[in-house]
């Protein structure tokens, strides 16, 4: 009977633990509720010596099994003995070292919006811990982990890259500055993908005059861009189909900046696949330029 009651008692805590995350986390629900949800099972499938465990008023107990389920990487079970340890050691010796495991718990369960959360709380409370360069390290690695596919949106990869510069310009001599740089390069071209592809696809719907303002902005935050050899053909077909599109009182000006598109793109790729195509329209905007002439005069 008072196994089941405590099973009882503990499906009821966690339920509060569960909302009590989600309401202090919730630009974080997602990651909380599957979490928490976890959580939960355990607790609700193990009500043995684990029950015995969360039930206890003996810290040095919770400790203790909390550390074991880390080592055994057991990360579940040790999150709501941890969260309990750090409330119960705030303030003495061991609050360092708890707060460390709890927040690399997170972490370990891949809950990288609180792991990241934790790491940063760690370092701001305990700023003079020989922890922290490898605290700040991990964190900046769970922003590189949140980072998401280049079509979504890249908040958290731009946040991603300043996190591991900073990390980069904070500790130099870091054993981590070669694996941060990767990762810098990594998100990156990411950004890089997600900044051409964004500008193709005006090109795509035929909106040229968006098109080639997006791509040369594109240029410009990327001059090393892997896809600029594509970007400076693209920027000349924008124009001359922009200029195609036009009245013919604009189109002598349009015609000429496509021109000058092809001047630019032949000179910097004379070698490149697209210069049969770039000649053609080179041709066109000669020819359309010409016409307009002869019908003025």
């Amino acid at each position: 009977m008072k196994s089941q009651n405590y099973c009882i008692q503990t499906k009821v805590y966690n339920k509060v633990l569960l909302t009590s995350h989600l309401i202090r986390f919730n630009m974080f629900k997602t990651s909380i509720f599957f979490s928490s949800l976890a959580v939960l099972f355990l607790f609700t499938t193990g009500c043995s010596e684990y029950s015995k465990v969360l039930k206890s008023t003996d810290a040095e107990l919770k400790w203790e099994y909390a550390q074991a389920a880390l080592d055994s990487g057991k990360c579940f079970k040790a999150l709501p003995l941890l969260e309990e340890l750090v409330g119960l050691t705030r303030g003495t010796q061991r609050a360092q070292k708890v707060q460390y495991n709890y927040a690399q718990a997170h972490y370990c369960v891949n809950d990288f919006y609180l792991a990241r959360y934790y790491l940063h709380t760690f370092a701001k409370t305990f700023p003079n811990s020989d922890l922290v360069e490898g605290v700040e390290f991990k964190a900046a690695i769970c922003s590189y982990n949140l980072s998401p596919n280049w079509s979504l949106d890249q908040t958290e990869t731009i946040l991603a890259v300043q996190e591991l510069q900073v990390f980069m310009d904070r500790y130099p001599a870091s054993a981590h500055r070669d694996s941060s740089q990767t990762m810098i390069d990594q998100l990156r071209d990411k950004l890089e993908k997600k900044s051409f592809e964004s500008a193709a696809i005006y090109h795509k719907i035929g909106h040229y005059k968006s098109a080639t303002i997006a791509m040369k902005n594109a240029l410009k935050d990327f001059p090393d861009s892997q896809y600029r050899e594509e970007l400076q053909f693209l920027i000349l077909d924008s124009y001359y189909q922009y200029a195609i599109q036009s009245t013919n009182r604009r189109k002598l000006a349009r015609f000429n900046d496509a021109t000058l598109a092809f001047h630019t793109f032949a000179s910097r790729f004379p070698d490149s696949s697209y210069i049969p195509d770039a000649q053609r329209i080179y041709k066109n905007c000669v020819k359309g330029v010409e016409t307009l002439q002869s019908e003025e005069n």
